[in-house]
């Protein structure tokens, strides 16, 4: 397979250091070694030391929701790995409630909980 290296470490230049952060850790396992190398050598010129990625990556573990594979989920917002788990209910058009699931949230999306809305259904 022949990666597109020139694309790819432009992107890796762009991207915010939360997100470097998440690939080179919690999803280490589903990168190609190549894209990995680079993302640590912007880390390394960012001046992210081994051991604050190490510290990064034991309070992420610590505190991501997984799957019952053991794998990561995802925010529902975002790419981020998933910290918080809410039940709530699946709309039609933003109000109607159609039936009860799980929504998984980052950190940052963690507040927008209220837009998924309650357990339970609001009676009128």
């Amino acid at each position: 397979m022949h990666l597109p290296l020139k694309e790819i470490a432009a992107y890796i230049r762009r991207a915010p250091t939360a997100e470097l952060l998440d690939r080179v850790t919690i999803y280490r396992d589903g990168m190609e070694p190549a894209a990995l190398d680079l993302m640590e050598g912007e880390l390394d010129r960012r001046r992210i030391t081994r051991e604050q990625i190490a510290e990064y990556d034991a309070a992420l573990q610590a505190a991501v929701v997984r799957r019952a594979d053991g794998s990561v989920r995802r925010c529902e917002r975002c790419e981020r790995p998933a910290v918080h788990q809410h039940r709530g209910w699946h709309k039609l058009c933003w109000f109607v409630p159609v039936f009860r699931r799980s929504f998984y949230l980052c950190e940052e999306h963690r507040s927008d909980e209220r837009d998924i809305g309650p357990e339970t259904p609001q009676a009128s």
